[in-house]
């Protein structure tokens, strides 16, 4: 990478927070995230996500061209710990998700699966029965 295209960064964070500078002038209020990675031998990168605000950039910028992140491996990971008798215990539990309709254990699996990746993993189960 040419050095003239090289700036002064500082990034200070928080617990809920961080503050942005480029060359001493603060740009946290146009960022609304971020992402810095090194490799050795090179010069940090970063990548900054504007702020839905800011309409109009000028500067130089690096571009980086990248491809979406493959998410097989990660679901692939998050399916294998998945215990399968805590899985349909849990899902004949929730009565809210079964139907009636053709393929509803399979349907109802899935739906589970689905709230369990978004971080839903404690609903409470008004009707299950103690194991």
């Amino acid at each position: 990478m040419d050095d003239d295209l090289l700036h002064q960064v500082r990034i200070t964070t928080g617990a809920t927070y961080a503050t942005l500078a480029i060359d001493d002038c603060d740009i946290s209020k146009q960022v609304r995230g971020y992402q810095l990675s090194k490799v050795a031998g090179a010069a940090p990168v970063l990548v900054l996500q504007m702020a839905a605000h800011v309409e109009d950039f000028e500067g130089l910028a690096h571009v980086v061209i990248a491809d979406p992140p493959d998410p097989g491996p990660a679901a692939a990971a998050f399916l294998g710990a998945i215990d399968a008798g805590e899985l349909e215990r849990n899902v004949l539990n929730r009565h809210d998700l079964m139907d009636g309709g053709p393929n509803e254990l399979t349907r109802a699996m899935l739906q589970l699966l689905q709230e369990w990746a978004r971080g839903e993993w404690n609903r409470e189960v008004t009707d299950a029965v103690p194991q």
